[in-house]
């Protein structure tokens, strides 16, 4: 299946299984008057929303390239991952402030029926099964929003797992335990908020990739037999995926011809890494004397 039918599936999904909680969660609330379901129904809430935005934001950044956007829509993505991000914050705002409301005032009713335990139950076994299809695909398709997606997920097991708790413990007589979960909830809902933004910074303000992949990107240039050398190797984020540019060294006799083919060698292996988009290769003579010293070059290469 194509990355855009992939995206645009696990969206889709996503949505309606969070439709599905929300719904849900809040005919359990208004019946038990739980805090912590009440917590995990604003939550879900919020994923729900998000979930629209995911969609929305899918279906944008996996149209095809157009005269306008010749390399593609997926620097649409991180934009994305920022609302997913937006929308758990301010979640995480609501339940952080009803739950300190309750404790300040001590206005704590007691969770009765089973109800609350079986929703959160379902809810995290829902969430587990939503976190690992999402970062699957996410991983498979390189997409920062359902890696994204896929965090806010695992995170919301756990919160779930703290509702139950206080729900539990507010069933054995001791309610202040309800109140208390929803705020681990909220701490967890904002935890989340932060890990999605500060990943997808790097997309957006061209951050380098892991060290890993800017060895793997030199090991493709000097494996050419022809390349005695690189330098000013660059590597950066443009959306999701990277952009490379950097010199080469052949031998200065070699024809037009040859020094082509060996350019048009060593990008076409570059691209073949799945992240990376652009590659774009500068070919030096090495009698020139271009060549310089490069630092992070050769701890690379010594690191390989």
């Amino acid at each position: 299946m194509s990355r855009r039918a992939t995206l645009r599936r696990v969206g889709l999904l996503v949505l309606g299984v969070n439709l599905l909680l929300v719904l849900l969660k809040a005919g359990v609330w208004l019946t038990t008057g739980s805090f912590a379901v009440q917590s995990e129904a604003v939550n879900s809430a919020a994923d729900t929303a998000y979930s629209l935005v995911i969609v929305a934001g899918l279906y944008l950044t996996t149209r095809p390239p157009d005269f306008e956007h010749p390399h593609g829509h997926e620097r649409i993505e991180p934009f994305v991952s920022l609302f997913v991000a937006a929308g758990i914050f301010a979640a995480g705002g609501f339940v952080l402030w009803n739950a300190g409301t309750a404790l300040l005032t001590g206005d704590i009713s007691v969770t009765q029926g089973p109800a609350a335990v079986l929703v959160l139950a379902f809810s995290a076994v829902a969430k587990y099964g939503l976190y690992r299809y999402c970062l699957r695909a996410g991983t498979d398709r390189n997409s920062p929003a359902l890696i994204a997606t896929a965090k806010d997920n695992r995170n919301d097991i756990l919160t779930a797992g703290a509702a139950l708790v206080g729900v539990a413990g507010a069933m054995a007589g001791y309610p202040i335990a309800d109140p208390l979960a929803a705020l681990v909830v909220a701490i967890g809902i904002i935890y989340t908020g932060i890990e999605v933004v500060q990943e997808n910074v790097t997309y957006l303000v061209g951050g380098a990739p892991p060290e890993d992949l800017r060895r793997e990107i030199l090991r493709c240039a000097l494996d050419h037999p022809k390349v005695r050398g690189a330098h000013d190797v660059i590597a950066h984020y443009v959306g999701p995926e990277i952009d490379v540019s950097l010199h080469i060294e052949v031998e200065g006799d070699l024809t037009l011809f040859e020094a082509h083919d060996i350019e048009t060698a060593v990008i076409k292996s570059i691209e073949e890494l799945p992240e990376v988009d652009d590659a774009f290769i500068h070919v030096d003579p090495k009698e020139l004397g271009e060549w310089k010293d490069d630092e992070e070059v050769e701890r690379l290469a010594d690191l390989e």
